[in-house]
């Protein structure tokens, strides 16, 4: 089933994305000075979130079709996974987004390394959930596979 194989594509790169970003990208900015560190969070955050919202959002939907014309419950389990990241960015992680982006660049407060290391440890929230999803669809299209 083509849209099962397409929710596991778009949770695959949703969970490669996030994963870099946890690994590779927030240590590198940590190693910065507060101001740079600040810059390069502002930045890497308004073009993370038009990528990663919406692979969220066409993979959790994908989920939703495959396991509706298919019946793999592995389908649903994977897109309740990665509709997961909508409400833990809005509730869990928005008051820090919101706190970082309100932070004047040029002068940032005390508080900034603090939050940027909280928003890292907030984010792998976002990297469990695509890895989880993309392994559960995995196992759902595999099911596909040997059922026919």
């Amino acid at each position: 089933m083509i849209v099962g194989h397409l929710a596991l594509i778009s949770s695959s790169v949703f969970a490669g994305v996030a994963l870099y970003v946890n690994l590779v990208e927030q240590p590198a900015r940590l190693s910065l000075s507060d101001q740079a560190m600040l810059s390069e969070w502002k930045t890497s955050y308004r073009r993370g979130l038009v990528m990663q919202a919406p692979l969220a959002a066409v993979s959790g939907a994908l989920g939703m079709i495959a396991w509706r014309y298919s019946g793999e419950l592995g389908f649903l389990v994977g897109a309740i996974l990665m509709l997961s990241n909508w409400p833990w960015t809005l509730i869990a992680m928005m008051p820090t987004n919101r706190a970082l982006s309100a932070m004047d660049t040029a002068s940032p407060t005390s508080d900034a390394r603090t939050l940027i290391i909280k928003w890292g440890i907030l984010h792998f929230a976002r990297s469990l959930f695509g890895v989880l999803a993309t392994i559960v669809f995995l196992v759902a299209c595999s099911h596909l596979v040997l059922r026919n």
